[in-house]
């Protein structure tokens, strides 16, 4: 069985600069940087550029920590969110800014997307830490910003369809659900999942994951355009094999 998310039918104003800035990134790093290194290359690029929580907080609680240490800890916040761990979590997550950001900066504008964005990034790796203070797994990839970018269109947009491409068996085509039946789902099976990623070690920063959400929900009501409705109804008719515009 097949269900993969392709399009959303929520149309845009301008064009998502920004938005293909951040793909243009991450796919950067990926391939200039990360694609080359050997196994034991990579597990130093990890510990440089990831976000170590043990790492950041024993700098933090030093008597007499040294500026350029505890500024590259902050910068770490923000060179992990453009590193992955391999290319199935590049795209996976590319694949949801792709579906989710290009609205979302049409609403907010370049500049406020930008900094909305980061900050999510920011919010993420800050719970993820203090979830778990002191791990010394580098954490890295762009899921927490990515989740409060999804947090964001679901305020914003819920009833905005998203074409899906099925195979079944014999059943093949595609078919539109409602933003917020994907985004549902996705959020209660980051619930779930979140008591077992707090015993594991590495794994999947479900913390990040929620706490990129719930920066996405706090913030968009103040990073939207001041014309710009919460809770905007949907361009295309839900639970269609064949969409219609209806508006």
């Amino acid at each position: 069985m097949l269900f993969f998310p392709y399009k959303n039918d929520n149309p845009t104003r301008s064009f998502p600069f920004v938005n293909w800035l951040f793909i243009g990134l991450n796919l950067w790093v990926f391939l200039a940087w990360q694609l080359p290194l050997s196994p034991l290359d990579s597990e130093t690029y990890f510990s440089a550029f990831g976000f170590v929580p043990d790492s950041f907080f024993s700098q933090l609680q030093l008597e007499d920590p040294t500026p350029h240490a505890i500024a590259w800890e902050w910068c770490t916040v923000y060179t992990s969110m453009f590193s992955h761990g391999d290319v199935f979590h590049l795209l996976g997550n590319m694949l949801f800014l792709y579906l989710f950001g290009d609205n979302l900066e049409d609403a907010m504008g370049k500049v406020r997307y930008l900094a909305f964005y980061l900050c999510c990034g920011l919010l993420a790796a800050l719970a993820q830490g203090f979830a778990d203070p002191e791990s010394p797994i580098p954490m890295v990839g762009a899921s927490g910003a990515i989740s409060g970018v999804m947090a964001g269109y679901l305020m914003l947009y819920p009833r905005a369809n998203i074409r899906f491409f099925y195979w079944f068996f014999f059943f093949i085509g595609t078919l539109c659900l409602p933003a917020y039946l994907l985004l549902g789902f996705w959020l209660v099976e980051q619930v779930i999942a979140l008591p077992e990623s707090m015993e594991q070690a590495g794994g999947v920063a479900i913390a990040a994951h929620l706490g990129g959400f719930g920066a996405g929900l706090l913030l968009t009501p103040f990073f939207k355009r001041s014309g710009v409705r919460m809770f905007q109804s949907g361009y295309s008719r839900p639970f269609s094999r064949n969409p219609q515009k209806f508006r």
